[in-house]
This record gives structure tokens, C-alpha cells and sequence, in this order.
């Protein structure tokens, strides 16, 4: 009886072992109504970093933004999605051309999701033998899915010279990806790829077309702080007054 109660503690152990890793390779958040907000992780300067992105489960099937940086997480995303919303994910959009929004995009039009990058991303991509969608936004862009709709919007350079922003009007969510950092971020990040000089003036943009967010989703910290986007501005200011 001893053994057998002792095989049964080990057993608990075990699942308990390979469930907190599992989670801590994918975490998915409700956000708000039926936005949700997933979390993969990759390892930069020898940190363990988080990216995040976000889903809409709507009638039409599920619009995911941004894909896993972790390659090991494009298909448990789709499980995940499916074995809790019993949705197909059916759009996907990436919003710069760095390999933490765009790793997924060949995988998911294998699957049958229309990708969509805009066209200068996907330059991009193509020079630094990224990953590419299927299909090419050649103009800020609103998209209509089901009872929901969502306007892609560029602001100039910034993180990227490509990066794009998404805002839902009616929800106040203004989806920021990399160009915005969270309000615990010292600086703004990688610049390897950045314009310094413009990234003040394209915040500045962002915060005068989508004045009044209710939530700022971030891609590399926490995101339930909607002052992201001032700290944020901060930030850039103080490296634009650098330069001069």
C-alpha cells in the first residue's frame, strides 16, 4: 500500500513538472471580452525574454497577431486555441519584420491561414531571408471580421523602419507590438534596427491618431499599464536629445 500511494505522489510530481513547463513556454491571458493575450519566450543576451501577442476569437474563426517567437509554440498555439475556443485561427497579421513577429508565417499559410504583412515589411523580410506572408497590405488597411473591425496604421519609423500598430476603435485597444515598451523598460530595446532620430516624432503620431486607449498591448513586458505609450515617448526623447 506504501508503494503504491508513494507511485502515486511521484506521478502527481511529475504532471506537476511537466505542466509548469509547459506553461512557461506558452501562457495565454484573457485581455478582454474575447481578446486574449498569448506569451512565448526566446532567449536574448543570455536573458530569457517574453514576447507577447494577441488573438481574436470572433464568429469567422480567430485572428492571431504576430506569430510565436518560439518555434516550438506554432502548433501548441493553434491546440490551445482550438481545444479552448473551437476556432480555427483564420488571419494572421505581423507587425514589423523581426523574427519575434514574423517566425511563424510560413508555418501558418501551411496550415491555411491568410498571413498578411504590409509591403515593406515583407521587403524586409525578403532581404534578411525572413519569414514572408501570403498576402501584402499596401496601405494602412481596416479589416472586418465578423462583428469586429481593426485598422492597421504606420507611424513612421521607429523600432523598426516598417513597424506598424493595430487599433481597435470600438474596444480601445491600441496594439502596439515592439515600437512601444512597457513602462518598466529603462530604455527602448534593441535599436540595431531602429531610426533614433524618428522614433520620438512616430510615437508622438501614434499617441495623436488613437488619443484615448484603454489597453496598450506591448511585446516585451507587461502590458496592463496603458501609460506605455507616454513612458514610452519619454524614452525616445531623451535618445533623440542625445544625438544633438
Amino acid at each position: 500500500m506504501q508503494k503504491i500511494i508513494l507511485t502515486i505522489i511521484l506521478l502527481c510530481f511529475v504532471g506537476v513538472c511537466f505542466g509548469q513547463s509547459d506553461q512557461a513556454k506558452l501562457k495565454i491571458t484573457p485581455l478582454t471580452g474575447n481578446f486574449y493575450i498569448y506569451t512565448t519566450y526566446n532567449t536574448y543576451e543570455n536573458s530569457r525574454v517574453p514576447a507577447n501577442g494577441m488573438y481574436l476569437v470572433t464568429n469567422e474563426g480567430v485572428v492571431l497577431f504576430d506569430t510565436p517567437w518560439d518555434a516550438t509554440q506554432f502548433q501548441p498555439l493553434l491546440d490551445s486555441i482550438q481545444r479552448k475556443h473551437h476556432k480555427n485561427v483564420t488571419i494572421c497579421i505581423a507587425t514589423h519584420w523581426h523574427d519575434d513577429r514574423t517566425a511563424g508565417l510560413e508555418y501558418y499559410k501551411q496550415k491555411g491561414v491568410k498571413t498578411y504583412t504590409t509591403k515593406l515589411t515583407d521587403e524586409l523580410s525578403k532581404k534578411n531571408n525572413n519569414k514572408r506572408a501570403e498576402y501584402v497590405i499596401s496601405k494602412d488597411t481596416t479589416f472586418h471580421v465578423g462583428k469586429y473591425s481593426f485598422e492597421t496604421y504606420y507611424p513612421g519609423p521607429g523600432h523598426t523602419i516598417d513597424n506598424i500598430v493595430i487599433n481597435f476603435n470600438k474596444e480601445k485597444i491600441l496594439y502596439g507590438g515592439c515600437l512601444i515598451k512597457g513602462v518598466d523598460a529603462e530604455n527602448l530595446g534593441f535599436l540595431g534596427d531602429a531610426d533614433t532620430t524618428a522614433y520620438y516624432t512616430t510615437l508622438k503620431n501614434v499617441q495623436k491618431k488613437f488619443p484615448n486607449p484603454k489597453y496598450i498591448i506591448v511585446s516585451h513586458s507587461d502590458w496592463d499599464n496603458v501609460n506605455s505609450l507616454k513612458h514610452s515617448i519619454d524614452l525616445a526623447k531623451k535618445l533623440r536629445e542625445k544625438k544633438f
